[in-house]
């Protein structure tokens, strides 16, 4: 994996090695740069040397050298497509790297045609010198940053929003609204950023910019959309599985390709068991696997993962924490966390890629399982979250809350207690915001309270309505399962899940490879009908009838377990510490905090979510 960074403006070769410098830990391997004086272009590039070592140093140009790119990512199936190149034509300079095949698909099929041929991961940007235009471009499901910005004449891209603001011209001030959004998802959805002005690339699209006029165009080549098969039965497993076993099994052997070493996250669920099911049989020898445990049995999942490499015989390495020491990292940790989420799975993320690191730097991981096939606890109370909500008047649901609330607080995971409160606390919500209700760190409804600024529903859940309602037009567009599977793909993955994965993995300089979002898998998940991922409460219905023969019983009948810290017993016990905000507007209200955070010391209430979110957000604009 790399980074990448550019501008156009005055010539800065100064500032364009601090912006790169500030991506070093992205691309141990080696630096690069181009700069074209003339048109005010800069490009500076960070390697992690994964595919094609010695010939794919970049910045790269094509062998008749018109265009030159930066790169971040993997195009999985660049030897396919380097060959259908050839038979076109086009001429190749290096052994077999991917990069040189975006130039010549560029150049062979155009910004539209080159873009429905990829499979992979990325985020690029390639400079035309016959037509002076600058093109960005982002993989479908975002695994890979890009973040751009307009300011004081200047216009920047990057990797990471850290890198921009080495630019002079450019400042990183969190704006009024995305902190409001942060708040209320626990991430910033969509386009947008933290930062005021700062804007990220959207997932599936491109966007191009003539150096000459300045005239910007911006366009979605592809979102996820559901288009389930109509007229299929819940009894009509037989093709899907047949079809699922046979793309993720393309999938992860495409993933094992590099010229380094490729091991394999292990949790010992259903979607890291497959990938390790499919990577053994791809290699024909044992795979190097890893996992980490903690001393806390409610936060470890290390024994169903050593159970799983036993049965597969793998080369299982463990790397066993107490949760004092995870604690610790922390501060070092949300320093170097770049944009702010409040997912306090980070502090475990990023554990286990330092214990990764020490032995090979490219993983394949089971990110996109859940989202994909209805694996959340989520999926289970959504028919009885209907039937409360069609039964329970409006008035009784706060009431219902209330009483909850008295409940004893636990800070374990998932305590019953947890999940209780919080389901009935996000139903008082209307439906369409039940979503980031449940996962948010401040329920919609005391948002406007809790911030400084006050917030306007319909702005700031935007893009969670807009998620609810995707499916509205299609046959059975009410069904709960998929307006809820919309909400998880095309927000709580690319915002959330993969954004944690790419900065823990790069702060160690990993590489994270995701066989569950290969577009094939992916566009056979959009056809499969909801009633085949939610099965009479079971989730996961047929990817658990696919690997049914292929994984034992027993990792297909296991219960869901996230991946998680016990921030909750942290912040009650004094092991991470908040500072009272600053009046700005931009954080929670200094008398809600205090007010919070004394609650949740003394276990009158379990404010966990929203007092972690403050804390990250803290450290963000400490290290801005």
């Amino acid at each position: 994996m790399c980074g990448i960074v550019g501008f156009v403006g005055e010539h800065r070769p100064d500032v364009l090695a601090a912006m790169t410098g500030a991506l070093a830990h992205r691309g141990p391997d080696g630096d690069g740069a181009y700069v074209d004086a003339a048109a005010g272009l800069h490009f500076g590039h960070r390697r992690l040397a994964i595919l094609d070592i010695a010939g794919g140093v970049q910045p790269m140009w094509d062998a008749e050298r018109r265009c030159v790119i930066v790169f971040n990512g993997q195009i999985y199936n660049h030897a396919e497509l380097r060959r259908d190149l050839e038979v076109e034509g086009r001429r190749f300079f290096t052994d077999h790297s991917d990069t040189e095949v975006i130039l010549q698909a560029y150049l062979a099929w155009g910004i539209e045609g080159m873009h429905r041929r990829f499979n992979g991961m990325w985020a690029f940007a390639l400079y035309d010198t016959g037509t002076g235009r600058l093109l960005l471009s982002r993989d479908r499901f975002g695994e890979k940053p890009l973040y751009y910005t307009d300011q004081n004449k200047v216009f920047a891209f990057a990797s990471e929003a850290t890198a921009l603001g080495r630019h002079p011209a450019i400042a990183l001030s969190p704006g009024a609204l995305p902190v409001q959004k942060y708040f209320a998802y626990g991430f910033v959805p969509g386009a947008a950023s933290i930062y005021d002005r700062v804007h990220k690339l959207p997932a599936g699209a491109w966007m191009t910019l003539d150096l000459a006029t300045g005239a910007r165009e911006l366009r979605r080549y592809w979102s996820f959309e559901l288009e389930p098969d109509q007229g299929a039965r819940a009894q009509d497993v037989g093709g899907y599985v047949e079809e699922l076993r046979a793309r993720l099994q393309r999938a992860v052997a495409m993933r094992l390709a590099a010229d380094v070493p490729v091991g394999v996250l292990l949790s010992g669920g259903i979607d890291s068991s497959s990938v390790v099911h499919f990577a053994a049989q791809a290699t024909g020898q044992p795979v190097k696997t890893f996992s980490i445990g903690f001393d806390e049995p409610s936060f470890d999942e290390s024994p169903y993962a050593a159970r799983v490499a036993q049965h597969y015989k793998t080369q299982h390495v463990v790397d066993h924490l107490t949760l004092a020491s995870a604690a610790g990292i922390v501060p070092e940790m949300l320093g170097r966390l770049d944009e702010p989420i409040a997912d306090s799975s980070l502090v475990a993320c990023y554990l286990l890629f330092r214990h990764v690191r020490r032995h090979l730097p490219v993983v394949l991981s089971g990110d996109g399982g859940d989202e994909l096939f209805a694996g959340y606890e989520t999926f289970k109370v959504l028919r009885w979250a209907k039937l409360y909500n069609s039964l329970v008047p409006k008035p009784l649901r706060s009431t219902m809350s209330f009483v909850a609330g008295l409940l004893p607080v636990s800070h374990r995971y998932m305590s019953l207690d947890f999940k209780i409160k919080r389901m009935l606390s996000g139903l008082r919500e209307e439906p369409g915001l039940w979503n980031p209700a449940w996962i948010g760190p401040l329920a919609p409804r005391d948002l406007a309270a809790a911030l400084a600024v006050p917030a306007r529903t319909e702005e700031v859940y935007e893009d969670a309505i807009a998620a609810w309602n995707a499916t509205a037009n299609q046959p059975g567009g009410g069904d709960l399962v998929d307006r809820t599977l919309q909400f998880y793909t095309r927000l709580y993955l690319t915002d959330d899940v993969l954004v944690k994965s790419d900065r823990t993995a790069m702060m160690h300089s990993v590489e994270a490879r995701a066989p569950f979002l290969d577009i094939d898998v992916v566009d056979l998940a959009r056809r499969i009908p909801s009633n085949l991922k939610l099965r009479n409460g079971t989730t996961k219905y047929i990817l658990k009838a696919a690997m049914t023969g292929l994984l034992p019983d027993w990792v297909l009948t296991r219960k869901k377990q996230g991946f998680g810290v016990p921030v909750g017993q942290w912040l009650a016990k004094g092991g991470l510490k908040l500072e009272p905000p600053a009046d700005s507007g931009y954080s929670i209200a200094r008398p809600m905090l205090e007010k919070m955070l004394a609650e949740h010391k003394r276990f009158a209430a379990d404010h966990r979510f929203a007092l972690w979110a403050q804390l990250v957000l803290q450290s963000a604009a400490r290290n801005a």
